[in-house]
């Protein structure tokens, strides 16, 4: 990405190379990947640096858009994003928990059929089959535990980050297989 400077000040932002028009001289897209930084300074088209230090995770938080500035000093242009905004802790709890239901039936569902056979006074589910039915049933409801307990939208947030020593665990855990 690039910044196109009049009298240093940004006039465009270029996310892409594209031919240029600038005082009266026209250059083709090719300068953005021929040129050096320098000779595209010359120009008054510098790269743009994101900084991501105020951006969070989207499923969380309203992002505000990035505003961008250049510094005369440095010779550099940034674009920088405000504070982000927390989500309704609410709305993503119930989201979150509704997600969380709907991964728990679709563990279950390949062996519904065994519970329909069952209940209409069929051959009995096999016990191991209902255990682990069950061990399903009660980690859904343990994670929707941990979901409420949230206090905040980081805390939530959280429940889903897996441990860097065991990438394999989380603190809200994984689904027993059926």
């Amino acid at each position: 990405m690039w910044a196109r400077l009049e009298s240093n000040t940004i006039k465009e932002i270029l996310t892409r190379p594209k031919a240029l028009t600038i005082g009266g001289v026209q250059y083709p897209s090719n300068i953005f990947s021929m040129w050096t930084e320098a000779e595209l300074a010359v120009i008054g088209i510098v790269p743009v640096t994101t900084d991501m230090t105020n951006f969070k995770n989207k499923e969380y938080y309203i992002n505000t858009d990035i505003t961008y500035a250049y510094n005369t000093e440095t010779g550099k242009a940034t674009g920088t994003y405000g504070t982000a905004t927390a989500l309704p802790i609410a709305d993503l709890k119930t989201s979150h928990k509704k997600a969380i239901n709907s991964g728990a039936a679709n563990r279950l569902a390949p062996t519904d059929w065994m519970v329909l056979r069952e209940a209409d006074g069929g051959t009995a589910m096999p016990s191991d089959i209902k255990t682990k039915r069950a061990a399903v049933r009660t980690k859904a409801n343990a994670m929707c535990t941990q979901i409420d307990g949230a206090a905040n939208v980081d805390a939530l947030a959280a429940l889903y980050v897996y441990n860097n020593a065991d990438p394999a665990v989380r603190p809200l855990g994984e689904f027993p297989e059926v």
